[in-house]
């Protein structure tokens, strides 16, 4: 079994185990995050009404993000790895689309969506595989098309064997911005912003600092 097949089913089995207790604490993080509240309101202002197509939320988990895209004013959609997940977002927005799909490989056709939203979705992937990732996110973007990401900034690694109430296997990836950043580029992407943040007073001393991302797909 390759790598990538390994850490794939690693996510969607944990995930799938995790979803309903997930989705009550994830959604409540991202209520407090008014940095990452201000990046999506950069990125909405960027994508909103855009001709190139819509939004996609790659890893959109129980569907927050997503319908706080849309509550901006931007037509977005979800995707996840896994099933029972997406089974939780089409329950929590029922007015909303939400598609269970691999960001390693997307059925999306090239040059279709005018932005993409990557939150805190590849926190799980080995960071030897991001340049897979990035270069799917740059083949689904029209030009001019935008990117958000947001992520654990740092360079570490942790198991997790428990989490949100079940036994799970899972990997969490901290990576520098410097790195992403450089594979973003590598992937054919222009730099726009950055913003590294500190952890919160709720996110110490397991989390570290947060980074989030910005960039385009030149026209």
């Amino acid at each position: 079994m390759t790598t990538e097949s390994t850490y794939l089913n690693q996510t969607r089995l944990a995930y799938d185990t995790v979803a309903t207790d997930y989705a009550k604490i994830v959604v409540s993080l991202f209520d407090d995050d008014r940095y990452g509240h201000a990046m999506m309101g950069v990125f909405a202002e960027l994508t909103r009404g855009s001709e190139a197509g819509p939004v996609a939320d790659l890893g959109c988990g129980p569907g927050h993000v997503t319908a706080y895209l849309h509550s901006l004013g931007v037509s977005a959609f979800g995707v996840d790895l896994s099933p029972e997940t997406v089974a939780v977002a089409r329950d929590r927005h029922p007015d909303l689309r939400f598609e269970v799909g691999s960001m390693t490989a997307l059925d999306l056709p090239d040059g279709s969506l005018g932005g993409v939203v990557a939150w805190y979705s590849t926190v799980h992937t080995p960071p030897e595989v991001l340049p897979t990732l990035f270069a799917e996110f740059h083949r689904v973007l029209a030009p001019g098309g935008h990117l958000l990401t947001g992520f654990k900034a740092g360079d570490r690694i942790r198991h997790l064997d428990h989490g949100y109430g079940h036994d799970i296997s899972l990997d969490v990836y901290w990576v520098s911005p410097e790195r992403v950043e450089e594979q973003l580029i590598r992937a054919g992407f222009t730099m726009d912003a950055r913003l590294i943040r500190e952890p919160t007073d709720q996110e110490r001393p397991t989390q570290g600092q947060q980074a989030y991302l910005l960039a385009r797909k030149p026209v």
